[in-house]
């Protein structure tokens, strides 16, 4: 804890004063005396401790150069959490997506697996257009993943896109269900699209009758109407026309 001087004035301490684990509780106290966390910037030993860069970084009390230059010395994960942290100084969650941004073409399909089910929505747009199946399926699990964003993301589908979201959790989703079989049939009318009809047999039996009839409305692919309409069909008495 801070120590009381000899004039009744508080003395922050720093490390080695101070053990590591009350000086990260120090950081995270919104009113720090003034330049106190200048001081801990320049520790040493802080380098080797970037968990304990970032909150220095997104502190709200950090001044604006001294968080510049912090925030590209971070590794993803820290910029990640930045990014994520309501409470982070918001210049400092947007430097922390623009960094994230520009480093994710030269991450490890490994990197991109872990930071799609870790990364706000900022990334979230670039995240969906990764050509990997593994790094799709991973972004499926982000907690922060809402509904509206997914149908928002699900306009048009890759094949890599429609396999990842056919074995995630949101197949059983009617709403998600709709959206990928409104994609499936835009994505179907062209030729290079790499799509096939048979990705469009889960998402159908997903659909309970009466909301088969609905999706059958919205389809203006031929073959893929045909899929959806016989099963509707049955919920109308039979009638195909």
């Amino acid at each position: 804890m801070p120590e009381s001087g000899d004039n009744g004035a508080v003395t922050w301490l720093l490390p080695p004063q101070m053990p590591w684990p009350q000086f990260l509780r120090l950081l995270r106290h919104p009113a720090p005396p003034p330049g106190w966390l200048e001081d801990a910037a320049a520790l040493p030993d802080i380098l080797k401790k970037p968990v304990l860069l970032r909150w220095i970084a997104q502190h709200l009390q950090t001044p604006a150069h001294l968080r510049n230059r912090l925030l590209p010395t971070l590794p993803w994960r820290c910029l990640a959490a930045i990014a994520a942290d309501a409470a982070a100084h918001p210049q400092a969650r947007a430097h922390a997506v623009e960094r994230l941004l520009a480093r994710w073409p030269s991450m490890t399909m490994g990197e991109r697996r872990s930071l799609a089910m870790l990364a706000p929505a900022p990334l979230w747009p670039a995240i969906w257009k990764v050509r990997d199946v593994r790094v799709l399926a991973a972004f499926l699990h982000n907690p922060r993943l809402t509904l509206g964003w997914l149908e928002r993301l699900i306009q048009e589908l890759t094949p890599m896109q429609a396999e990842a979201l056919r074995t995630s959790q949101w197949r059983e989703v009617v709403p998600v269900a709709h959206q990928v079989l409104v994609a499936l049939d835009r994505g179907l009318a062209k030729p290079d699209s790499g799509l096939v009809l048979g990705l469009a047999a889960s998402w159908i039996l997903a659909l309970p009758e009466e909301e088969r009839l609905l999706a059958a409305t919205r389809i203006s692919h031929p073959a893929l109407r045909r899929m959806v309409r016989p099963r509707a069909g049955t919920a109308a008495g039979g009638d195909e026309t």
